[in-house]
């Protein structure tokens, strides 16, 4: 099995495992399917896989829970589904780094697109930024933080361990390193992140700013660096140096 196209589907009911597991060998590829969170483990064990499909509402199984459980042990790009459309549910699975979600019924054209953008943007993150001999890069210090605008990455100032980001908390990130002291609004920040294939709904930015919170506050629960400024939308505090590395 090509590890490289290989998707895990793990959902309770036969059918739409047999459903989708036709829909993606159509496409070339490969599929396993598994009806529990054991199921899913035992295949994890046997195979490196590209993508998980993770349905939120197992029978007697805590969906969230187990996708908690994998993003622990692995980045792969995890894709939720759940038959209840309701948005503290695509909340809760996205703060656990769900890369997207999907509300049953679904068709199975969005349901490749939305496969087709989760290996995408997996496949881009993980490519090495190419870099000419002696290019300069545009970086912005703040707190104990550089971000590397050209080679769109985040590391810590001390030791330039990095620090992984998606798409959307890059965009959102570089936005407000670039405009400390402006004020955002969500719909503002919103237009940062469209374009590229993340979860658009009222919600995003809240998640969003929770994660890059989670990931670059001292103190996540008492934001010093993005502030929320009440009624209006959030709020870059720290001070800010742009400077040129290569």
């Amino acid at each position: 099995m090509d590890d490289r196209h290989a998707v895990l589907i793990v959902d309770d009911e036969a059918d739409i495992r047999d459903w989708l597991a036709e829909l993606l060998q159509d496409c070339g590829y490969a599929a396993v399917g598994a009806a529990n969170g054991r199921d899913m483990q035992a295949a994890l064990q046997q195979h490196t896989f590209a993508l998980v499909v993770l349905d939120l509402r197992l029978k007697g199984e805590d969906g969230l829970q187990l996708a908690r459980t994998l993003r622990a042990q692995s980045a792969v790009p995890i894709i939720m589904m759940s038959g209840k459309g309701d948005e503290t549910d695509r909340v809760l699975g996205l703060e656990l780094a769900a890369d997207d979600y999907l509300t049953k019924p679904f068709s199975g054209r969005e349901f490749l697109a939305r496969v087709r953008a989760a290996l995408r943007r997996a496949t881009e993150l993980s490519l090495p930024m190419l870099r000419k001999p002696g290019e300069a890069h545009e970086c912005y210090c703040f707190h104990d933080w550089i971000l590397d605008a050209t080679a769109r990455e985040l590391r810590h100032s001390r030791g330039g361990e990095p620090c992984p980001l998606t798409q959307g908390e890059y965009a959102l990130l570089a936005a407000l390193v670039r405009h400390p002291g402006r004020v955002w609004s969500r719909e503002q920040l919103l237009e940062q992140t469209r374009g590229l294939d993340t979860e658009v709904f009222d919600r995003t930015i809240d998640v969003l700013i929770l994660r890059l919170r989670r990931k670059i506050e001292p103190n996540p629960r008492l934001p010093a660096l993005i502030c929320t400024e009440r009624g209006a939308g959030y709020v870059f505090r720290a001070s800010v140096s742009k400077t040129q590395s290569t």
